[in-house]
């Protein structure tokens, strides 16, 4: 084997960001030589402490939060029941947080460089036709976010810039909520083997810091207890109705709901049996959540009474789970055994169940523009689409993913016909997938008009 290629390298996760939310030209944080040199000492006096075990003490429930005006239901932390109340209520723009002073005493010698980029450096400015694609990649022992550029128009799909990672990566989330400024932000939201959830600023460049973190380890040298999960965060869903709450699944077989504004889980949801590997939340109903879990059943939530949820089996384990915007009374699941079904939340049982792939289904998509669209992925090498507006499924296109085997897939939310697919193979661990290439999906699918993306009703809280 040639020395220079890894020995490993695959994409872990992978989420797409709607054309025109991140700055033109990033931000950019230069520090001194002194400066990082403080920061690699106390970086490594902290991987000290968690090797000598010094961290660690016995689990405790997640820390209360701070008081806030209490709900006319002592069960709805979040006011969920008055949502549809609040129709009314303008909204106001969330965004940027600071990461600056993040850095701690280091903050007052970093300097930001907003300067325009040169002629030559055309690369670095992200046009409003542009959509981000936010990248875990995984290269031998280096774990990176790369966020990259893609541009259907000019066909153009590259990395912007990338940030080091100081764990692997199993999730990532795009949200736009800053607790602490009133306007829009570009922020990521990461989770991976470490249970503490790291929030990025994507609009600055060369950060090695996150602009804020969701949860906390035990130390008993400093007899702080845990706030939030107990093991790896396997995926997360953000809110785009109640935009300061996000969902958390983890390995610790519970879900958290964590208010932004807080920093502090309000919720948990903990009627697992195994580990929850994927989350959704309702793309209309606020207080609506759907998990799928290791124990074989996808369940749905209301966020209000969280002890209450109905339940469907798609045993063995459940890989992804996903709303059907088009039709949001139904979701799609997918399991460990190539297994996909489709569920009315009106039925006790899926209204049909597929054997869509030899192996686990890693991607699994319902289109929110092209009309019927269902995208399945799997570790079997395999990329199909399938035509569910009608009672059962129809097989419309198959190919194999240059990608190897593919471990996670986004849809392009501005070129619905543009799929990103993120595997294992070690020349060639992601690539862009034009879905019309397929004579197939042309003929089955090139003639449904678009429907407009579906727009989330303002979020009451942000007053």
């Amino acid at each position: 084997m040639d020395e220079t290629t890894p020995t490993v390298s695959l994409i872990s996760c992978m989420h797409f960001v709607r054309r025109g939310v991140a700055k033109a030209v990033p931000e950019k944080i230069e520090l001194t030589e002194k400066e990082l040199e403080k920061i690699i000492k106390q970086t490594a006096d902290d991987l000290r402490i968690t090797e000598a075990g010094e961290d660690q003490s016995d689990d405790e429930d997640e820390a209360a939060a701070a008081p806030r005006d209490p709900p006319a239901d002592p069960n709805d932390e979040f006011n969920f029941e008055k949502y549809d109340e609040e129709d009314d209520v303008n909204p106001v723009g969330i965004g940027t947080v600071a990461t600056v002073p993040n850095l701690g005493d280091l903050s007052e010698n970093v300097q930001i460089n907003t300067e325009g980029p040169d002629s030559d450096e055309e690369d670095d400015i992200i046009k409003p036709t542009d959509n981000l694609l936010l990248v875990g990649h995984v290269e031998s022992d280096a774990s990176i976010l790369e966020v990259y550029i893609y541009n259907k128009e000019e066909d153009s799909f590259y990395v912007h810039h990338d940030i080091i990672l100081p764990w692997f990566p199993l999730c990532v989330e795009w949200l736009s909520h800053d607790p602490t400024d009133p306007n829009p932000g570009n922020l990521c939201a990461l989770g991976g083997m470490d249970p503490v959830i790291q929030v990025w600023d994507l609009d600055i460049e060369n950060c090695l810091e996150p602009a804020f973190k969701l949860g906390k380890k035990p130390n008993k040298k400093k007899k702080t207890k845990r706030v939030g999960h107990k093991d790896a965060v396997l995926d997360m869903s953000w809110n785009r109705n109640f935009t300061h709450v996000l969902a958390s699944g983890s390995a610790d077989n519970t879900v958290l709901l964590w208010d932004l504004d807080q920093g502090t889980p309000h919720t948990k949801i903990k009627c697992f049996e195994d580990k929850v590997q994927s989350v959704s939340f309702h793309p209309f109903e606020a207080q609506t959540l759907l998990s799928g879990a290791c124990d074989g059943s996808a369940r749905v939530s209301d966020c209000r009474s969280p002890d209450a949820h109905r339940a469907w089996s798609l045993a063995p384990e459940i890989e992804r789970v996903t709303w059907n915007v088009q039709n949001p009374f139904c979701f799609a699941m997918s399991n460990n055994t190539g297994k996909v079904a489709y569920v009315d939340c009106r039925q006790d049982s899926p209204l049909w169940t597929l054997d869509a792939h030899e192996k686990e289904v890693t991607g699994l998509i319902l289109s929110e523009s092209v009309p019927g669209l269902m995208v399945t992925l799997s570790t079997d090498q395999k990329m199909k689409t399938w035509d569910i507006s009608g009672a059962a499924p129809v097989a419309v296109s198959e190919r194999v993913v240059r990608a190897g085997a593919a471990l996670c897939g986004a849809a392009c939310p501005d070129a619905p016909h543009s799929v990103a697919v993120g595997g294992d193979n070690k020349q060639n661990y992601i690539e862009m997938v034009d879905l019309n290439i397929s004579e197939q999906y042309t003929e089955r699918f090139g003639s449904r008009p678009l429907l407009k993306p579906a727009v989330p009703a303002p979020d009451p809280m942000e007053t």
